[in-house]
């Protein structure tokens, strides 16, 4: 497939698709403020209009939250599932921001001009790289190399609670042979990414429960055990001295890195006391022998998120409370199961508590990690495609993360994802003043360009 006019046509036409950005940033789409519903509202028919502008059927699809868009165009190649999100995070802290969030403006940085605005980068940016990219195609050849499927979603920064029930019902509408998201980053600003592995999560809070009432620290203190001790020394238990977690078959199911997998990461160019050192830190506190990079993206975590118990206003209060609570999240990878590492983690605390003391636990929401099948021929054929646009060739990553809708798409849908995005580290997403490159927005449609027409052409 040829594929020069169609880059050309981006670059010519680049003027004009930061002006449609802009026309969608400006909608305040915020999903988790009911305030807001109108703008969501109104971005979901905004963007099934400029869908049906080049040639897709395409329509707002009202949930009991907020709407989705689905669109479908006609292609010979396979059938590809496109996913982004239209709603953006609140803007607050307002006052930190340099200019209005939702008055989208090019900043000329030391790094390049770049795209101010909520969600510039999360998502709209990049969701808008796709629809830029099947504009381009229809310009130049009236049609588009694979059957596309688009499912644009409103609630990605609420919870997604809409999304499980709608896939639900319309999993055969839905159904593709492969999904491409548009939700994750660049490795660095010369080099393309593809992540190929998610780190699950699951969540629990749980509650010490001693003396019957708070007790006064003067005729109490020594003979009563402090339940703030308690639960100090419950979450000291929970690792040892090398960072591995303590509790009981908490690794069954962790594999190791291939070693291919692992040379890969080996030659990034990624110094970890640096990442370390851009937030006022020296030394990594994940399980020894293995680099920063693993850490993050190839083993589990036991973090404590919040601790609290006992008076914390002004001034001193001589109390022992009678209770303290902790909340607890695992990043899970591999085959990792959360309901298993929830009911471990119980028993791990139960099995320490002291006479006479109790505990309440809750297991939060769980999700397994996501391992792509880097072994399909897309892979390598998205792979060399990237490697074609960017500076440097295009790298297979890990995630820190979770991004729930690719668990969703497989155990719903059966159908794997590619996770293919522009983002970088400081696009200061869910903060002030984010930003998303000119780079990374004109490239990002470039990129799609050269990815659609090789899975055309495989």
């Amino acid at each position: 497939m040829t594929l020069a006019p169609i880059l050309d046509a981006v670059d010519t036409g680049l003027e004009a698709s930061l002006e449609r950005l802009f026309d969608l940033l400006r909608i305040p789409s915020i999903s988790t403020d009911p305030a807001f519903d109108a703008a969501c509202v109104q971005a979901a028919d905004w963007l099934v209009a400029e869908l049906n502008d080049i040639g897709f059927d395409a329509t707002r699809r009202d949930t009991p939250g907020k709407p989705m868009v689905v669109g479908h165009h006609p292609g010979d190649g396979p059938h590809l599932l496109v996913y982004g999100h239209y709603d953006v995070q609140p803007v607050d802290p307002l006052d930190l921001w340099h200019r209005d969030p939702f008055d989208p403006a090019i900043d000329q940085t030391d790094k390049g001009p770049v795209i101010r605005a909520r969600g510039a980068s999360d998502d709209k940016g990049q969701l808008m790289t796709f629809v830029e990219a099947f504009r381009a195609f229809k310009a130049v050849q009236g049609a588009l190399p694979c059957q596309i499927t688009i499912l644009f979603e409103g609630e990605e920064e609420s919870g997604s609670p809409s999304i499980i029930p709608f896939l639900t019902e319309n999993r055969d509408e839905l159904k593709a042979d492969l999904c491409l998201v548009c939700d994750t980053g660049l490795f660095d600003p010369q080099t393309p990414a593809i992540t190929t592995m998610l780190r699950g999560m699951q969540a629990a809070e749980f509650t010490v429960i001693g003396p019957d009432k708070d007790l006064h620290s003067g005729m109490y203190g020594g003979p009563a055990m402090n339940p703030i001790r308690v639960i100090s020394s419950l979450i000291a238990s929970m690792h040892d001295a090398d960072g591995r977690v303590t509790i009981p078959y908490f690794y069954d199911g962790v594999d190791p890195v291939p070693n291919a997998v692992k040379a890969d990461w080996d030659s990034l160019d990624f110094d970890g006391a640096a990442f370390l050192g851009e937030v006022g830190l020296s030394e990594p506190a994940g399980e020894r022998g293995f680099t920063v990079l693993e850490q993050i993206w190839a083993r589990p975590t036991a973090e404590v998120n919040g601790v609290w118990g006992g008076y914390t206003g002004a001034g001193t209060k001589t109390v022992l409370p009678s209770e303290a609570s902790a909340k607890v999240t695992f990043r899970l990878v591999g085959r990792q199961d959360p309901d298993a590492i929830a009911d471990n983690f119980k028993q791990f605390l139960e099995d320490q508590l002291p006479a006479d003391y109790a505990l309440k636990f809750t297991s939060g929401h769980g999700a397994q990690a996501t391992i792509m099948p880097t072994d399909r021929p897309e892979f390598a054929a998205a792979r060399a495609a990237l490697s074609e646009e960017w500076p440097n060739p295009a790298v297979f990553i890990g995630g820190g993360g979770s991004i729930p809708i690719v668990g969703h798409f497989r155990d719903i849908l059966d159908v794997d994802s590619i996770l293919i995005g522009y983002g970088l580290d400081d696009d200061n997403i869910h903060s002030p003043n984010e930003k998303y490159n000119v780079t990374s927005f004109h490239r990002g449609i470039r990129s799609w360009v050269r990815v659609l027409g090789a899975l055309g052409d495989a």
